[in-house]
């Protein structure tokens, strides 16, 4: 069975209870009240230290696409979720609302108000679980390859992880690590669908293929040139070395390994790679790496990187954790109160203060309108993605959330871009608590 068929719309990726909670709101007069709702984490996952946000261009789709089609209305009918009424009210659903939220490639940490909502009861709670479910996954994604990214230190990683998660989240997966700071994916639809670059060379199975791995590697060379990648590591890696060289000659641009203690072979590569005269010939190692592994191979003679499972699963870390809270109601706070699941009353906002070097002191996150005082070295994170229920004008590309990741990872002080557990690299101060 593949991929449910959505017929465009992406309304049915919801839960059951928003259209019963809309149905009873809508009945007793309260689904016209002026909403907030605020998508925001209330820790980072264990171990981390700061959170990546990825999937806002996703969400703002997603609302666009959030339409109740005859598909949708019949099915809803057939299975009796609402009431007549609210069908009919279904029928005409448009988002009219506003959203304001922190940019892809921004990060976040506990407390961040990452998406703001504001609408009608009704019309902005139907948008909590594909909002979720789009910011809790990619940001996931993304918060494991800037991690990554860090600990290649500067060397090109190609997420290759579509095998190993459902074949649309490899997609969105692929396009989270990019804005993670990945250089390129193995995933055509990803290239396709947001431009990102793709590469790919040959499996284990064409080296089988073959009737010997010379055969195979000729027929590689000669169909993609002498810059491809060979897969050495089939049957002997020094002979294939050996052999891989013979072919292509010292020009081979890259060879790949793929199993066993991938350093020390790496080392043993380059040895030979050097005395065979291929000095320029790259090396690609792949095979169950994640950040740690990386980390631990940055003295090896490594020249990119190929990941697949530890990326697309979050390393460790599959959700952000994230959650959509209704904060206001007619510009009264409201707030949840249960133990370890408090939340803060009223729409925020959010400013970073940095030293006067660049290095950030602490996230503020405060009321809505009642900025503080800023400095020039501080910066506001929130930016207007909806007005009317329309999308912004020039909203931010998908390498400018690269470069924005980019430049906020160099503003956290050093402790915090460590790979081991520890608290948050800046702290969220909420001055309306002070």
């Amino acid at each position: 069975m593949g991929f449910p068929e959505t017929h465009g719309s992406t309304a049915f990726l919801t839960d059951h209870y928003e259209l019963t909670m809309l149905g009873s709101a809508l009945t007793d007069g309260t689904g016209d009240r002026q909403c907030v709702f605020e998508v925001f984490a209330r820790r980072l996952p264990s171990g981390r230290r700061y959170g990546v946000v990825a999937g806002t261009a996703r969400v703002l789709e997603a609302i666009t696409d959030f339409r109740f089609t005859d598909a949708e209305i019949d099915q809803l009918a057939a299975t009796a979720v609402v009431d007549d009424p609210t069908l009919a009210w279904l029928a005409n659903y448009r988002f009219s609302g506003d959203v304001d939220g922190y940019p892809e490639g921004e990060l976040y940490f506990p407390g961040s108000p990452i998406l703001t909502v504001r609408g009608t009861f009704a019309e902005a709670v139907l948008l909590e679980t594909v909002a979720l479910s789009i910011l809790n996954h990619d940001s996931a994604i993304a918060s494991a390859a800037a991690r990554m990214s860090s600990a290649a230190h500067g060397r090109p990683i190609i997420e290759m992880g579509g095998r190993r998660t459902h074949e649309m989240a490899a997609v969105a997966a692929a396009r989270a690590a990019y804005i993670g700071g990945f250089a390129t994916t193995s995933n055509l639809e990803a290239g396709r669908r947001y431009g990102i670059p793709t590469r790919g060379t040959v499996a284990h199975a064409f080296m089988l293929l073959h009737d010997s791995e010379e055969d195979a590697f000729r027929a590689q060379v000669e169909k993609m040139g002498t810059d491809t990648t060979l897969l050495v590591d089939t049957y002997d890696i020094t002979r294939g070395i050996e052999r891989a060289v013979r072919v292509a000659g010292a020009d081979l641009g890259a060879i790949r390994i793929d199993s066993g203690d991938v350093g020390v072979l790496a080392r043993k590569a380059r040895e030979q790679l050097d005395s065979l005269g291929a000095k320029d010939t790259r090396i690609v190692v792949s095979g169950d790496l994640d950040e740690h592994a990386i980390a631990a191979l940055r003295a090896e003679p490594v020249d990119a990187y190929g990941v697949g499972t530890s990326v697309v699963t979050g390393s460790g870390a599959p959700t952000a954790g994230m959650v959509y809270k209704l904060v206001e109601v007619d510009g009264r706070p409201v707030a949840k109160r249960s133990e370890n699941k408090a939340s803060r009353g009223g729409a925020k906002s959010a400013l970073r203060r940095h030293k006067p070097t660049g290095t950030a002191l602490e996230e503020v996150v405060y009321p809505a309108g009642q900025r503080p005082e800023a400095g020039e070295n501080d910066r506001e994170l929130p930016i207007p993605l909806v007005r009317g229920g329309k999308p912004v004008d020039d909203l931010p590309a998908l390498d400018d959330g690269r470069r924005r990741l980019r430049d906020g990872l160099v503003s956290l002080p050093w402790e915090g871009l460590k790979l081991s557990g520890g608290e948050p690299a800046i702290p969220t101060v909420f001055p309306q608590e002070g």
